[in-house]
């Protein structure tokens, strides 16, 4: 009988994985044996750097275009996926925006883009592979959470509430499809020093986390490893903020 927890094999599918979470992500996934499908938007050359380091590590990985915001082009990229590489059997949905936004200069464009980008996306991407996982009976579903979904936060209202329906999403995915043998998690990052997060390093933010830094995305690939190698984890919030939050 097969380790329920082993992806040795198992085709990932990371959206926005051309960098940032999404690259270590990625790497994390392919480390562990998975056949990772590196998505991207618009860097293509991040996307193929990202799919050479995997490779020069021992790894599987292929680039795959599409901006997941788009329903058409994120099913049409889950056709792709599975064309070349074969049945998805681990999902992260990790494609995000966060344009820091006044709340006097929120508009409907903006707040719509970004629900659209971080919420519908994980909707649409999942409602795409539910049936390589059910046929599978094994699945894995990610979702890149926010500690902006349970606190104030500093971006918006926009990213407030996008990250706080993907974890409603999530466990209400969690809840339908455990008896396929489906697992759905969300990982929540606080501040994670990338480029994204720029304006939140020239806010001083890292002197108010706790641990004295800001984290790394390392650490948040590691957190996605530990849910998609554990079956027994699901419908849970796994919070990676360096105690600025509590669950």
């Amino acid at each position: 009988m097969a380790n329920p927890s082993d992806i040795n094999d198992r085709v990932a599918l990371v959206t926005g994985g051309s960098r940032g979470i999404g690259r270590a992500i990625a790497v994390a996934l392919a480390d562990a044996g998975a056949v990772v499908a590196v998505n991207y938007r618009s860097r293509a050359d991040a996307a193929e750097q990202v799919v050479a380091e995997i490779r020069e590590r021992g790894g599987t990985a292929t680039a795959f275009a599409g901006d997941v915001s788009i329903p058409d082009q994120a099913r049409d990229l889950i056709d792709r996926v599975r064309a070349a590489l074969g049945p998805i059997g681990v999902l992260v949905n990790n494609a995000g925006i966060g344009p820091v936004v006044e709340l006097d200069d929120l508009t409907e464009d903006i707040f719509d883009e970004t629900l659209r980008t971080n919420l519908t996306s994980a909707f649409v991407c999942t409602q795409a592979v539910l049936a390589d996982m059910r046929a599978a009976g094994w699945g894995r579903i990610v979702n890149l959470s926010s500690a902006a979904a349970r606190g104030p936060g500093v971006v918006g209202v926009h990213y407030n509430a996008s990250k706080a329906g993907l974890e409603g999403l999530t466990r209400g995915y969690a809840a339908r499809l455990a008896r396929d043998g489906i697992t759905v998690n969300a990982v929540a990052p606080g501040p994670v020093d990338t480029d994204m997060a720029e304006p939140l390093k020239r806010s001083g933010v890292a002197d108010r986390i706790p641990v004295g830094r800001m984290g790394t995305a390392d650490e948040i690939a590691a957190a996605v490893h530990a849910v998609v190698t554990n079956g027994f984890i699901s419908g849970q919030t796994i919070s990676v903020n360096g105690g600025t939050l509590y669950a």
